[in-house]
């Protein structure tokens, strides 16, 4: 019994290393949501992308956001001109959580307060009158335009506030040196029935599948499929899984459903071609 304890543990280490791997190339892999400051002034940071290698652990428990955190820190340690100076700083006022700062970094030795996001947003035409407003999250219960008016409004204001200006002064930082970058990733996902979004303002190449809902997927019915679990939604697709029929994917998806949640499935047509996309429940 011991024995097979002693096998075990070497054998999802080794697995675990592998999904970090595999989830950490999928976040290389997804595009910034624009380019530049085009979008509410805010500027993204560039970061040029090195080797695709990471080793490092990661706790399994972490909610996505902040899984997608360790691998920005592994990723800045990595770079010769960057040094994180703190992360994940709670600014308080009196016990009461004013909010958190993502990251304070050096590059160049130049000071950069950095906030981190990583999205899926599904493009709805009939939601808002501009391209950002007709992207929501997959379950409709946030948008992109809430997140830019939040990091606009409240994150990166929280700079500026007696409290964090406080904070600032124990790590030797003077406010008026810092300036705010965001580091915003996305996937988006455009609607079965109109795959030719083009895009005039976000990157066109964050683009990487499709939604649909329920009374569409028969369209579908000639394909396999399979459903991971949200770690996982950063993952490349791949051939390697246990694909579900049509009928075993109809099953298993309407659990998700039923709850109002829409699950990131991957599809394999008949030509073997590996798509991802999104079921959505409304």
């Amino acid at each position: 019994m011991l024995d097979y304890l002693w096998k075990l543990v070497p054998l999802n280490m080794h697995q675990k290393t592998k999904d970090i791997q595999k989830r950490y190339n999928g976040f290389l892999q997804t595009n910034c949501l624009w380019k530049n400051d085009a979008v509410f002034d805010l500027h993204q940071f560039e970061i040029a992308q090195k080797s695709s290698k990471i080793n490092i652990d990661i706790d399994e428990k972490l909610r996505l956001g902040k899984y997608i955190e360790r691998f920005v820190s592994y990723q800045l340690k990595e770079e010769n001109d960057t040094a994180i100076v703190c992360e994940n700083v709670q600014i308080q006022q009196e016990k009461i959580t004013l909010g958190e700062l993502d990251c304070i970094i050096l590059k160049d030795k130049k000071p950069i307060h950095l906030e981190i996001i990583y999205k899926f947003y599904l493009y709805d035409a009939y939601i808002g009158n501009n391209e950002i407003e007709h992207f929501i999250g997959p379950n409709r219960k946030d948008s992109l335009l809430e997140k830019l008016t939040k990091l606009k409004e409240k994150q990166l204001p929280l700079l500026y506030t007696s409290e964090c200006k406080t904070y600032l002064k124990t790590i030797n930082l003077d406010i008026n040196n810092i300036e705010q970058q965001v580091y915003f990733k996305a996937q988006l996902f455009v609607p079965f029935s109109n795959l030719s979004i083009e895009l005039l303002t976000l990157n066109q190449d964050c683009i990487v599948g499709f939604f649909i809902n329920k009374k569409e997927l028969e369209n579908l019915s000639n394909c396999k499929f399979f459903i991971p679990i949200k770690k996982d939604w950063l993952i490349i697709p791949h051939q390697n899984v246990d694909w579900l029929n049509y009928v075993e994917f109809k099953q298993k998806s309407n659990e998700s459903l039923t709850r109002q949640f829409s699950p990131l499935c991957w599809l394999k047509k008949p030509n073997g071609q590996i798509e991802k996309f999104f079921l959505v429940w409304w």
